[in-house]
């Protein structure tokens, strides 16, 4: 075994988890470190569980691209590509809210 080809697998240096990037780990050194820090942010809200409207679950996940889907009652509902709820979405609820209680 040559020395530029030898290393040890279980050496007690090697690292067992990542420290700062988490989930974008698999990305390496690639994309540069900007990217992947917002990656993380992105990846990090779109594996996340979101709590259902219906059923008041922590069960909903991300089926596809803006498709929710709750795991415990089985509705699907329509959101955001990387979160359940977006920020327009929200602000256009309150006001909907506010012009129907300002009607009644």
């Amino acid at each position: 075994c040559t020395p530029s080809f030898c290393f040890e697998v279980d050496s007690p240096e090697m690292a067992k988890h990542t420290r700062k990037v988490h989930i974008t780990g698999k990305y390496g050194v690639r994309y540069g470190a900007s990217l992947r820090k917002q990656i993380k942010k992105i990846e990090i809200t779109q594996h996340a569980k979101y709590t259902c409207g219906f059923c008041g679950k922590d069960s909903v996940k991300r089926k596809a691209t803006g498709v929710w889907s709750c795991g415990s009652c089985r509705k699907v509902i329509a959101g955001g590509a990387y979160m359940m709820n977006t920020a327009a979405a929200v602000t256009v609820r309150a006001q909907i809210r506010r012009l129907r209680d300002l009607a009644e």
